[in-house]
């Protein structure tokens, strides 16, 4: 299972079972096979942090994440406002965080652009400013890197006629929320490089079926 921090680390493997620990500890003095409405609000609570510390421990999620999970276990809601509040408190939900290292590793494992970001962000109930707060770090070059990276790889690893190339590369790119103007600027720029490399022909012209005005051919 994926993991958005450092958890996948000696330091986030000891976060996480500290995170199991404490889980276990918090349901000391819990009757177990008795439903949360038979409980005491103490051993409520009790029952509340046991799940977030477990979901915590697995990866890091964001609050409205945490709320939901303590929703389809049935906690009732002021005590899974209470419990929640606590984490906030105690440093262990921060949603802003949550989006930055979030942000990092797609950005570093699947070079997403900006828009494929957030639309996951805003799944995992990230709010709106939040979102728009994070992704502003990224600067149009670097997101124009992250596309021509996808685009050498593409064209590297696939074979075919050069106008087939280009539009499943540019097809490609568009699925992953790269605009038009940055699909036509990272095919251009990943054939310059892979001609650069020696490993594409020189065909006298772009080769890959890119009209002068950056669009690809019909």
């Amino acid at each position: 299972m994926a993991h958005y921090s450092d958890t996948d680390t000696g330091d986030g493997r000891s976060r996480a079972a500290s995170y199991a620990r404490r889980g276990a500890r918090s349901q000391r003095g819990v009757r177990k096979g008795r439903d949360l409405e038979s409980l005491s609000e103490e051993e409520q609570l009790h029952r509340a942090r046991d799940i977030v510390y477990r979901q915590l421990g697995m990866m890091d999620r964001s609050r409205y994440q945490l709320s939901q999970a303590l929703h389809t276990r049935q906690v009732p809601e002021v005590v899974a406002e209470r419990v929640l509040h606590e984490f906030e408190v105690a440093g262990y939900i921060d949603d802003a965080k949550f989006a930055r290292v979030l942000t990092a590793v797609r950005r570093r494992d699947k070079n997403a652009s900006r828009r494929a970001i957030a639309a996951e962000l805003r799944r995992k109930g990230v709010a709106a400013d939040l979102v728009e707060e994070t992704l502003a770090e990224i600067s149009p070059d670097a997101e124009l890197d992250s596309a021509v990276q996808l685009a050498v790889k593409k064209l590297r690893s696939a074979s075919g006629k050069p106008e087939t190339l280009a539009q499943r590369t540019y097809a490609m790119l568009a699925r992953r929320g790269f605009t038009a103007e940055q699909c036509a600027q990272a095919l251009r720029q990943a054939r310059a490089l892979l001609l650069d490399e020696g490993t594409a022909e020189e065909t006298g012209d772009d080769g890959y079926g890119y009209a002068a005005e950056g669009t690809v051919a019909e």
